[in-house]
């Protein structure tokens, strides 16, 4: 029966697709995040749905071609520029066959980025990719939290399987990441029970974190925490709300979640955390030993760690966005990520910027502001697992720009999500 659904529920978006392109881009992000091939244990889990919606949503902009409309700016053309890079890396990869596995996954990421970057234009789209990003990722924080209630905490929140969230530390970052945009997006609704659903999925969403036993998680949910409570508006009642429920929420969880975390405080006594410690000694040598191409993806093995490791150990990945972007595209592809990064940041401050004492602009202010938040959950989490190719931060760069075209008024809202011929410059 799930196969069935699942093979339905794709299947049935292909003639919207083929009329609203845009859609396409919705189902895309649905299958990447929310990964409903882990609840198929039949013939759907063979069936490229991937490339089923992708190939429509390409036929749907032929047909649709005035919709299309790629904004040239700092962020697209680092989006390009990355990807081209890692295919240069790819001919220099210390493992060819590992890595051109992994560049084929991570190009179909990037570009569909683009395609996103290239159809959604209004309001309506960018809140409609919110709400799929706020329902495939919380779907896991909800279940997770509820889960952990019931152990109270003894057992850890794992993600879907077969992929980047998989992992306890992957899938604490996601949500990191997602508790600010289910909070906008609980500001754009009038239902009361809406608004209070959400508040419930952030409040499970945070036990889940915690129930995922990941230290890093734990570095950057309160990194998380206190960037929100400078940027609130009412710093003194969101204060006074921390105070009351984060105590409460860390003294629900176990002795052994207690002993885990204080480990931070002496990671070096710590066999796990001494492990990625040698890891990323490694990885620095590694690059610094082929700076400009690095290893290429996935060069993670006993040879790769038997020729620049600090001494014997076990081979582990990078565990690091930064690390990974370091050893695998080199310095060259590490300045490109950082660069991206900065130009979001920037971008998002100049949207604050744009809608400041513009009652029509607030949704604006609030989705930078809130992006603003989930960003520092990726920059700080992300210090601690492997998601530097995870679709989540690239996504949220497409809604920053369309938004800052919107409240600039280069791309005012005409229908079906048509735009003027005009492209904002993001790095105005």
């Amino acid at each position: 029966m799930r196969d069935i659904a699942v093979t339905l529920i794709v299947v049935g978006f292909i003639p919207f697709i083929l009329k609203y392109p845009w859609i396409g881009v919705l189902v895309f992000a649905w299958l990447s995040l929310f990964n409903p091939y882990g609840f198929a244990w039949g013939f759907a889990q063979e069936i490229p749905f991937v490339m089923i919606v992708a190939v429509t949503t390409l036929v749907g902009m032929l047909f649709h071609w005035k919709e299309v409309r790629l904004p040239i700016n700092s962020i697209t053309i680092l989006l390009m520029l990355l990807p081209f890079w890692m295919t240069v890396t790819l001919l220099f990869a210390l493992e060819p066959s590992a890595a051109y596995e992994k560049w084929t996954l991570v190009m179909k990421a990037f570009f569909f980025t683009l395609v996103a970057a290239s159809l959604l234009h209004s309001r309506k789209q960018l809140e409609a990719l919110l709400w799929v990003i706020v329902l495939s990722v919380g779907f896991y924080g909800i279940k997770g939290g509820i889960f952990t209630f019931i152990v109270g905490g003894e057992y850890r929140v794992y993600g879907p399987p077969g992929n980047y969230i998989s992992d306890n530390n992957g899938i604490s970052v996601a949500l990191i990441m997602t508790i600010p945009l289910m909070l906008f997006l609980s500001s754009t609704v009038y239902s009361k029970w809406i608004k209070w659903g959400m508040y419930a999925a952030m409040i499970l969403s945070g036990m889940a974190v915690l129930g995922s036993h990941s230290r890093g998680a734990l570095v950057a949910i309160l990194a998380m925490l206190l960037f929100l409570w400078w940027n609130s508006r009412r710093k003194f009642v969101f204060g006074i709300i921390l105070v009351a429920l984060v105590p409460i929420a860390i003294g629900f969880m176990p002795e052994k979640w207690m002993g885990r975390m204080q480990t931070i405080e002496t990671y070096e006594a710590d066999q796990s955390a001494m492990g990625r410690v040698r890891t990323w000694e490694t990885l620095f040598n590694l690059a610094n030993d082929r700076p400009l191409v690095g290893g290429g993806f996935e060069p993670y093995t006993p040879r790769t760690f038997e020729k620049y490791g600090p001494g014997p150990g076990t081979v582990h990945s990078a565990h690091s966005i930064y690390f990974q972007m370091l050893c695998e595209p080199g310095y060259v592809g590490l300045g490109l990520f950082l660069a991206l990064l900065i130009a979001c940041w920037r971008l998002s401050g100049r949207l604050v910027r744009a809608s400041r004492d513009r009652p029509d602009l607030l949704w604006a202010d609030n989705l930078a502001r809130a992006t603003q938040v989930s960003l520092v959950g990726f920059a700080v989490g992300g210090t601690f697992v492997n998601i530097a190719y995870w679709e989540l931060p690239y996504y949220e760069m497409i809604i920053l720009m369309a938004a800052h075209r919107l409240a600039s008024g280069v791309a005012p809202e005409l229908g079906q999500g048509s735009v003027e011929p005009r492209a904002l410059e993001a790095s105005r």
